[in-house]
């Protein structure tokens, strides 16, 4: 059983929010309600493991990685809900290892319009942030952002960037002294508005 908080918008944009660990849907609650003011649909889940969601909210201590890497299946089942919700143009937000998950997802489906990673990693749990940049197709726009004291995310964001030169659509965001994840946005709280104009721009440029 997945749990999920629905933000009702009053268009056919969807946003599907991921959470790192140790977190769980709560973490996005700022930003969902900014992207729901805005027109856009939203959920945030708890993976499995977290939060309300089977096993948690602590389950995921003992997890291996192929059971990581099992939470994509979460991950689909929650857009066959915004699908059904109405939603034609689909956006994903991941923060640590739920970026990792949110970029794999993507570079799998085309379809995806857009991926907003934060503190993302080149290898969460045997998922590589490496691999999957590089197939994301130039139609799909990514946002990479990470803060200088989140040494492996800040090098790996990098990283990413610099291998994703074949995306026209590319923004790389880099804080200062802000945390890792989510908490960016309680130590930078003008990183949630830039993440909102990033997504408008994106969505109103895309084709559905």
């Amino acid at each position: 059983m997945i749990v999920g908080d629905y933000y009702e918008g009053t268009g056919k944009s969807g946003v599907l929010l991921l959470h790192m660990m140790p977190a769980d849907r709560t973490s996005w609650r700022a930003l969902a309600g900014k992207l729901q003011e805005n027109k856009f649909d939203v959920l945030a889940i708890d993976l499995r493991g977290h939060g309300e969601s089977t096993d948690g909210p602590n389950g995921y201590r003992t997890f291996s990685d192929s059971e990581h890497q099992q939470s994509l299946f979460d991950l689909e089942s929650a857009i066959e809900v915004l699908r059904a919700k109405g939603t034609e143009k689909l956006h994903l937000g991941g923060a640590s290892i739920g970026a990792n998950l949110a970029l794999q997802y993507a570079a799998q489906h085309p379809e995806v319009e857009s991926v907003m990673l934060l503190s993302p990693g080149l290898d969460y749990h045997g998922i590589h942030g490496d691999i999957y940049i590089d197939k994301l197709k130039s139609t799909q726009a990514v946002l990479l952002a990470a803060s200088d004291n989140d040494v492996y995310s800040f090098t790996s964001v990098k990283a990413l960037y610099d291998r994703s030169s074949h995306l026209p659509k590319r923004e790389l965001k880099l804080l200062t002294d802000a945390g890792h994840g989510t908490n960016m946005f309680e130590k930078y709280p003008p990183f949630i508005d830039e993440v909102v104009e990033w997504l408008k721009k994106v969505d109103s440029e895309s084709t559905g």
